[in-house]
């Protein structure tokens, strides 16, 4: 298949946008300003589009140029990492997965999730923890190649991210033995006396948390919120109060934590989900992931 346009003339086109004009551009490139102008309007002439305007004393994007700039922005950005990529590949036979993992998730969900693909020989897992849209960003431009998330991905038609189910599970309270023990009486109304840590309302568990105590007419006093939920077991686990916590790791919670159940949070459930960017050939660990789901 031919391609309709030089990719060096989109190159200087893209320098020419971040640097903000072609004479600082042509300065970065150490190039005659001459040669860096033509360059850009060969661009502009196998595309059909004026990709610059004047501005005051510089140059602006046009609509068309701002199109061309975000997807030059991608190709220049996914070409740097080539270098390293290659680098990988011969340097060690590993298996590289980019996991991305929703800062809302809980962590022992996670490693319950990434079960599948674990123990696979010559692995090299890279987790990078962040908020659900910074991460779908880079999953998008393929620098993950999968997202782990408490949440599916919201609709945007200019991304096209498929969200499969993982599973969920029952919420339950827990807390460290005196806590459990002094409140075990009237649960879950004894709630209302007791400290609680809670996950933040940036996770999509506290709608459902909140509900429940509206249902049960539960006025909580809460002393902590956690985006991380590693950081609020381990709060927890000290003593600060009771919190919620997937039961789907009952017994990774009790041996870590040293903590005990309270009881269920009956009706909340917590969702968990793997996100993926469209894909000609999808990675074969991710396919290993998603087969429970499919």
């Amino acid at each position: 298949m031919s391609t309709p346009f030089n990719y060096k003339h989109l190159y200087y086109f893209w320098v020419v946008a971040k640097e903000g004009g072609i004479s600082r551009a042509a300065d970065k490139l150490d190039m005659a300003v001459q040669t860096v102008s033509a360059q850009v309007r060969e661009l502009e002439r196998a595309l059909g589009y004026a990709l610059l305007k004047p501005a005051g004393r510089g140059l602006a994007l046009t609509d068309a140029g701002i199109a061309a700039m975000q997807q030059a922005d991608q190709i220049f950005q996914l070409g740097e990492e080539l270098p390293a990529r290659v680098r990988d590949a011969v340097s060690a036979p590993t298996v590289r997965l980019a996991t991305g993992i929703c800062d809302g998730l809980p962590k022992l969900v996670v490693r319950r999730l990434m079960q599948p693909v674990i123990a696979e020989p010559n692995l090299r897992l890279m987790c990078h923890e962040g908020e659900l849209d910074d991460l779908l960003g880079d999953l998008a431009l393929h620098r993950l190649d999968v997202v782990l998330s408490d949440r599916p991905a919201p609709t945007n038609p200019n991304l096209k991210l498929y969200s499969h189910s993982m599973g969920s599970s029952a919420i339950g309270w827990y807390g460290t033995k005196a806590l459990v023990e002094a409140t075990r009486q009237d649960f879950p109304q004894s709630l209302a006396l007791v400290p609680l840590l809670m996950p933040s309302a940036q996770t999509a568990v506290r709608a459902r948390l909140d509900l429940w105590f509206e249902q049960h007419a539960i006025r909580p006093r809460i002393v902590g919120e956690f985006e991380d939920s590693a950081l609020l077991k381990t709060f927890g686990a000290s003593g600060m109060g009771v919190f919620p916590a997937a039961e789907w790791v009952h017994d990774d919670l009790l041996t870590h934590y040293a903590v005990e159940r309270l009881g269920h949070c009956e009706g909340a459930t917590e969702h968990f989900f793997a996100i993926v960017a469209e894909k000609k050939v999808q990675h074969p660990l991710v396919q290993r992931l998603l087969r429970p789901a499919i």
